[in-house]
This record gives structure tokens, C-alpha cells and sequence, in this order.
């Protein structure tokens, strides 16, 4: 059979340890099915590219795709370097554009910026620049949200307001202040209103656009709604799906105000199952963040007026819950990804998963996700016991989170985040995500420059975060590529250029391996299942 496709003249990185290079790639029915320029045909696509290097389809273990497509069609964006006044000064901007009672929504808002958004003043700042319109932003790790007066008054949230289990109200004078913290934000989220079935086709596929420009063709959703489901399976029997997706179903949902989850999610998940969407996990949010003392550790935070001096946060469940559920997902055939920041919910997942291994479900995929902090008591114990560290989003290098996650913990503790040279030299399956739109995009070429460097590859924060913790290249490459694909359960499509994977391969402006600015690597085209998509 003559080929479709023969890729020539490359310089082509397979991340396939037993044949890491070839010159030539031929492509039939989307597949890969040699490492040559075989089978040419009369009607053959020949494209020579001219010695370009040549690399594996890049896999996002964890982001949030229709949010980040929803960021991008339907609200106001701003970046975390924002101050306050930048803030109000797009709020009020943007609210001229809305009616006399539309809601405002966007984000992302920096961590640091808590304690200012703390105050009754703050939200009557944010009031006068939107015209008195409801408003919710949401910050840096999406986890928050900073409201206006009128938001408060339409979710029904006054003084008298209790705090919401896994959620606090922060109060100033007694009085909601505006800042809603984890699961208070939801309270918010209800009354925001919702996208039509047509606005969540379009969010998906636009972040798909956006993905395809960044060489991503496989990801895995940290956090689906049954409208991201249906956005997702619709797109793929009308053929428009141009990547591999994992979509994580929620157990609990601490943050986004989605409904169903838990197990009435989990019955109906499997009929938006398709040839490229596999809804083969669940979701698990065990802490919050650091930032706002909603991660659980094993030692305390740094003192303050609210927590006192040994306050060391909390899980979300209490451990026989957490077995039960992870029981309960690999019963039923899903893998479970667990949201765990701080080294206590860390320590208490990886307890959890010993109990199922030990049920005899031995074959179940398993993904901490995050993992900034790990006892080094437990780093071994993700090889051990077959867990994937999901890490993201790029907090391995200084940036803004790491600023406010110093503000809150030791710095012996708070200097040591994201022990990634020790996972890899353990033996744990190592994973990237962008965990957009928490990071400000999912260039995964900032993650890989950051693994090898920990530092800023674009010089906005000085310094370094705990250097020795550094990845060799093709071993960060590997994290954002064959990695990310054996975490979420795609390695027999993707991760890798072998025969019988998927023609899903990207075309690079540089060759990584002899440049030195890799976070300025930039992607030329885009290829999935054999055809040009970006």
C-alpha cells in the first residue's frame, strides 16, 4: 500500500530509547508505520522540511482547556503581573462594554495580592471601576475569586453567611470583604450563569487551536463538567476533534460550581466516550493551595493573626474516605488523579493508594497532581507503588506563586519545591502540565527550559529555585512527551514517533539539543493523526 505521507530530509527525535533517531518518517492512515521514506506513491504527500528538527506531539498531563477557552472567547484576561489599579483599570474599561446588571468575569489575579483584596476598601474600589455590576475574578491558581458588592448581594452572601464547608469568607469588620476563598467561590460561581452548548463547542475547540500552536496534541482535562463532556464528544463524531483527550471526572469540586459529580458523574461519563476522548479518570481535590493556607502540611505555617502559630491546614476527607473512593474508581475501570500541594495531603494519598495496591489492583493508574512539596520520606514510594507525579503548573522556577507561598512557609520549607531530580532518580514516572490557565499559557517550552535551568527562561524573576533538583534535556523532554502520555493512558497513540503510534509529530523552528535559549523554541507546524493542523 502506498504511503500518505513521507516526511524527509529531518532531523527527527523519537523519545523511543531504542531507536531515539531517524531522518524520515512514513505515515499511512494516520499511523506511523516506518522509521524510513518507504512506499511512495503516485499520490504520496512528500514534505521535505529542509533538515527541521522534528519531535513527538507534546502531551499536557493537567490543564483545564475549556476554561482556558472560556477565558479566551468570553471574558477579561489580565496577566498576574497586574497590580490593583491595572485591575480596576480593565474592569472599568470592560465595563463599558456590558449592561447595566451583566456579569463580569475573568481573571487571573496574583497570590500576593490577597492581603490587599482582603479589605471592605478593596471591593468598594472594584464596585465604583464596574459601575456597581457584579464581578468575579478569579486568581492565580484558580482556586479564588475576588467579588464585587453586587455579586455578593445575587449569591446571597452577608454577614450572617456561615463559611461554607472547605471554604472561608474572609470578612473585614465582621462583613464579607470580596474575597472568597476555595469553596466559598462557588457560592458565586451558581449564580454567574452558564455557557449554551454552542459557547462550550467553541471553547474547547478554540483552546485546541490555541494548544495546536504550542505543538500539544494530547491532554488530559483536570476537571470536566458534563457540558465539557458533550463539547467534547459532539466535536469528535462531527470529526473536529485534532487531539487525544483525557478527561478527569470530579469526585468533589471545591471550586468550580459543576453539577453533576461524585458518582452521578461517574454513571454517565462513559457515553461521551469516542475514538479520541477517553473519560478514564476521576478526580480528586484532597487540599487547596498554599498561598491561602488551604494546603495541608506536616509541619505549620508561618504564625499570622488568623491561624495562630501551628496551623498546618487540612485534607479535604478523611483518609478511610479517600480509600473508599479510589476503591470505588478502580472497580470501575477509572484512574483517579489526586490534587495534593502540601506534603501532608501527599502522604495521605500515597497511604490511600498502598491500600488499593494491597485490594489487588495492581494495574489502576495513579497521578499525584502538583506535588510542590514531598517528604523526602515519600519520594520513593511513587515508584514503589506505581504513582505518576503529575507536576505542574511551572513552579520550579521563581515566579509569582513561589513569592506567595514564601510569604506563608519557612524558607528552609518554602525553598524546596518541586523535588523533580529525586522523583526521576527514584524511579517514578515523572509527567508535565501546563495547568492552564493557571499558568498564562501552555507552552510546555517554558516548563522544559524551566525543568533544565529552575530558573526563569525569560528573566521576569531573578534567581534560582533549588538548582540541584535540575533535569537533564531529554529528560525534560521526555516529562512533556512519552511521559505525559504512560501518566494518562495514551502511550499506545502518543509520546512517541514508533510505528503503530499516531502520526502526531511537531516541526521546530531550532534543534533543542544545540540551542542555547530552548524556552524560545518556537513550533513551525503541527501534525495529528497525519495531517497539518497547525
Amino acid at each position: 500500500m502506498a504511503a500518505d505521507l513521507v516526511v524527509t530530509n529531518a532531523v527527527v527525535y523519537t523519545v523511543d530509547a531504542t531507536r531515539p533517531w531517524a531522518s524520515a518518517l512514513t505515515v499511512t492512515g494516520g499511523k506511523i508505520v516506518a522509521l524510513e521514506d518507504v512506499d511512495r506513491g503516485p499520490a504520496t504527500e512528500v514534505l521535505d522540511v529542509g533538515g527541521a528538527f522534528i519531535m513527538p506531539g507534546l502531551v499536557d498531563v493537567h490543564n483545564h482547556h475549556a476554561l482556558a477557552g472560556r477565558a479566551d472567547l468570553f471574558e477579561l484576561t489580565f496577566g498576574a503581573d497586574a497590580s490593583l489599579g491595572d485591575i480596576l483599570d480593565a474592569v472599568h474599561a470592560r465595563a463599558a462594554s456590558l449592561g447595566p446588571d451583566e456579569w463580569l468575569t475573568g481573571g487571573a489575579w496574583a497570590s500576593t495580592l490577597v492581603p490587599t483584596m482582603s479589605s471592605a476598601s478593596a471591593r468598594q474600589a472594584l464596585d465604583k471601576a464596574a459601575g456597581g455590576r457584579p464581578v468575579s475574578l478569579t486568581d492565580d491558581s484558580r482556586h479564588n475569586r475576588w467579588v464585587s458588592s453586587r455579586a455578593l448581594e445575587l449569591a446571597g452572601i452577608t454577614a450572617a453567611t456561615p463559611d461554607p464547608p472547605g471554604g472561608v469568607i474572609v470578612r473585614d469588620g465582621g462583613s464579607p470583604s470580596g474575597l472568597l476563598l476555595e469553596a466559598a467561590g462557588v457560592l458565586v460561581e451558581r449564580v454567574t450563569g452558564s455557557l449554551t452548548p454552542l459557547q462550550h463547542r467553541r471553547a474547547s475547540q478554540r483552546a485546541i487551536e490555541i494548544l495546536h500552536g504550542f505543538g500539544v496534541t494530547a491532554f488530559q482535562d483536570a476537571g470536566v463538567s458534563t457540558d465539557i463532556l458533550e463539547a467534547l464528544r459532539s466535536l469528535d463524531a462531527a470529526g473536529e476533534l485534532d487531539a487525544w483527550v483525557v478527561s478527569s471526572l470530579l469526585v468533589n469540586d471545591p471550586i468550580f460550581g459543576f453539577d453533576p459529580i461524585g458518582t452521578p458523574l461517574l454513571e454517565v461519563a462513559d457515553r461521551y466516550r469516542t475514538e479520541h476522548h477517553r473519560p478514564d479518570f476521576v478526580k480528586i481535590f484532597l487540599d487547596g493551595v498554599p498561598p491561602t493556607r488551604t494546603a495541608a502540611f506536616l509541619e505549620p505555617y508561618l504564625p499570622d493573626d488568623v491561624h495562630g502559630a501551628c496551623f498546618h491546614g487540612s485534607t479535604t476527607m478523611p483518609p478511610e474516605e479517600l480509600t473508599d473512593w479510589l476503591l470505588k474508581a478502580a472497580s470501575a475501570g477509572l484512574s483517579a488523579k489526586v490534587h495534593c500541594t502540601g506534603d501532608a495531603s501527599v502522604r495521605q494519598f500515597l497511604d490511600a493508594v498502598a491500600r488499593v495496591r494491597a485490594a489487588g489492583y495492581t494495574s489502576t493508574r495513579f497521578q499525584l497532581a502538583h506535588g510542590q512539596f514531598v517528604h523526602p520520606d515519600d519520594v520513593p514510594r511513587f515508584a514503589s507503588l506505581g504513582v505518576a507525579a503529575d507536576i505542574s503548573p511551572f513552579l520550579w522556577v521563581p515566579g509569582v506563586i513561589p513569592s506567595a507561598i514564601a510569604a506563608v512557609l519557612p524558607a528552609s520549607r518554602a525553598s524546596r519545591m518541586q523535588p523533580n531530580r529525586a522523583l526521576v532518580d527514584s524511579g517514578a514516572l515523572v509527567a508535565g502540565g501546563s495547568d492552564w490557565p493557571v499558568s498564562e499559557s501552555p507552552n510546555a517550552w517554558e516548563g522544559i527550559a524551566g525543568l533544565v535551568t529552575r530558573s526563569d527562561p525569560y528573566g521576569r524573576s531573578p534567581g534560582a529555585l533549588w538548582p540541584e533538583q535540575a533535569l537533564t534535556l531529554a529528560e525534560a523532554i521526555e516529562v512533556f512527551t512519552l511521559g505525559g502520555a504512560r501518566a494518562c493512558g495514551l502511550d499506545d497513540v502518543a509520546g512517541a514517533l514508533t510505528p503503530g503510534r499516531a502520526a502526531d509529530f511537531v516541526v521546530l523552528d531550532r534543534d533543542p539539543f544545540r540551542s542555547s535559549s530552548v524556552g524560545d523554541t518556537r513550533v513551525v507546524e503541527t501534525w495529528f493523526g497525519g495531517r497539518r493542523v497547525f
